[in-house]
């Protein structure tokens, strides 16, 4: 069978895939539209598998909600500018709609998407059709029985995805819009801040132990007593909690009252109670180790074996 342009254009068309690409596929399948999409997509996880090495430590964090729940995702790319692509944004944003029904990583990870694929072999595809390695990598959700869930997403990309994605969870029967107002303005504190826990009691016990060894080993380089050191230490540590946990950290919006004391200001002005219960702040590609790439080094070392 003849392979023309026009079909050529029209598997183009079904697959987003490259001429060139579409071209081989038709020649591979004698024409045949439909064996040839399903020639590309064995192609497509064949080039994925080859990417699936490299760092994928760009992408997006995405929000998403319903009602009295909400849920972050990381999706991550190779590069920013694959972040910026309308398919890669409309897979993150269908993954964190799907995040709101799934309760692990796992779970979601085997979600089916609208295309009929999980979300692994759903990205695993969109690989080939891109060119570059992408990951989900991380889910995170809050809900509350009566209250909201407020969401912020910092150096917004686009609706809803961005660099940094906070959830606030508020529970309290008090005005729904007054109560999202104020859940947007702690999220964007917490944004800011990056608190390490809602409270004291929820601090992990081995950052609590470091902070004090290190501020300890300084105050013993001053040459004080034990016992003086000791006070010393006390009265650094009282300061970390401050500094480090959101309920007593400053309020960055007024430089004035902590946030418990703001949320306390707010329910008296709504007449009910309102319960900050937990919170989640996700940064794209935190943890990650970024791989340093050295191309001078690289070009001196394609010349040198030339």
């Amino acid at each position: 069978m003849a392979i023309t342009a026009k079909l050529v254009k029209e598997l183009r068309d079904a697959t987003s895939a490259g001429m060139m690409d579409c071209k081989k596929a038709l020649n591979e399948t004698g024409g045949d539209l439909e064996a040839a999409i399903d020639w590309l997509r064995t192609k497509g996880i064949a080039k994925a598998d080859k990417k699936a090495g490299r760092v994928a430590a760009e992408g997006l964090v995405a929000v998403s909600m319903d009602g009295t729940t909400a849920a972050l995702v990381e999706v991550n790319s190779e590069t920013d500018f694959v972040a910026r692509n309308d398919g890669f944004q409309a897979a993150v944003a269908e993954i964190a709609q799907l995040a709101l029904n799934a309760d692990s990583d796992e779970a979601l990870a085997q979600s089916t998407t609208s295309s009929g694929d999980n979300v692994t072999e759903y990205l695993k595809k969109l690989v080939g059709k891109i060119g570059e390695n992408m990951t989900f990598r991380r889910m995170a959700k809050l809900s509350v029985q009566d209250g909201v869930v407020a969401g912020y997403i910092h150096n917004s990309v686009a609706p809803n995805m961005g660099k940094i994605g906070v959830l606030v969870a508020l529970a309290s029967t008090g005005d729904k819009d007054k109560l999202n107002e104020l859940g947007k303005k702690i999220a964007m504190h917490i944004a800011a801040t990056n608190p390490l826990a809602l409270g004291v009691d929820d601090l992990d016990p081995a950052v609590v132990q470091k902070e004090r060894d290190m501020l300890k080993a300084e105050a013993l380089e001053s040459g004080k007593p034990e016992a003086i050191v000791d006070k010393m230490v006390d009265g650094r540590m009282t300061k970390f909690f401050k500094e480090s946990v959101l309920m007593t950290q400053i309020f960055v919006m007024d430089g004035e009252r902590s946030i418990a004391q703001v949320i306390e200001d707010e329910a008296k002005a709504l007449g009910t109670s309102i319960e900050l219960t937990g919170y989640v702040r996700m940064a794209l590609g935190e943890g990650i180790e970024k791989k340093e790439e050295d191309f001078a080094a690289e070009v001196a070392a394609a010349v040198a074996g030339s």
